[in-house]
């Protein structure tokens, strides 16, 4: 036992976890023992609405507007200058 670590410390650490143990095996005997319930009765949901979920917004077709901005010469010079400097940073 460590020596800067007081009694209360280890009984509490031990205490959590084996919280967290009892916690996730109650949680997995749960789930396990509803799961035929629920499958099938959201299985049927699901039938009946034609595979959608009504908490879902309808999705567009399509993506969002793209933006295009046109540069003029001097600012593509500008842009190649910035982009050589950076990538020879890089190499050095």
């Amino acid at each position: 036992m460590p020596e800067h670590v007081s009694i209360l410390q280890l009984f509490g650490g031990a205490a959590l976890a084996l919280a967290a143990v009892i916690w996730v095996a109650v949680l997995v005997r749960v789930l396990r023992r509803d799961r035929e319930i629920h499958q099938g009765r959201f299985g049927d949901l699901a039938r009946r609405r034609g595979q959608r979920l009504r908490g879902l917004p309808h999705q567009r077709r399509k993506g969002p507007h793209v933006e295009h901005v046109e540069l003029s010469p001097a600012e593509q010079d500008a842009f190649a200058f910035l982009a050589r400097q950076f990538s020879d940073d890089r190499l050095a």
